[in-house]
């Protein structure tokens, strides 16, 4: 059972990705395979919450495209994830922010954390 966690303590670590949370506005590239080309693609929005631990853990995106929501659940341990990039820190009390699926307009903004440097 040790030799299991401490291989999936070494495939986490060996990605790169910041500390993040719900609430966040993030840019995750990742790559799209298409025939024999590869491309990178980005895909910014909302962090609806972080599920799982280690190396099984994923995280789900929410943004707005047109009038249309679209979320999309991200394995953090994936290959195709390029890198992530944190655009804003997020004020929120939960840990899975679902409520925000329902707002529009005013309501559904996200108040942003100030860091003073």
């Amino acid at each position: 059972m040790n030799f299991i966690k401490n291989l999936e303590k070494e495939l986490v670590e060996a990605n790169n990705i910041p500390k993040f949370k719900s609430g966040d506005t993030i840019t995750v590239s990742y790559k799209i395979r298409e025939g024999s080309k590869e491309r990178i693609q980005q895909f910014q929005g909302v962090v609806l919450q972080r599920k799982g631990s280690g190396i099984t853990e994923t995280f789900t995106i929410r943004k707005m495209s047109g009038n249309v929501g679209v979320e999309r659940i991200f394995p953090i341990s994936s290959p195709f994830i390029d890198k992530i990039v944190v655009n804003k820190k997020g004020v929120v009390r939960r840990a899975r922010i679902f409520y925000f699926r329902e707002r529009t307009g005013k309501s559904a903004r996200i108040k942003e954390k100030r860091v003073f440097k």
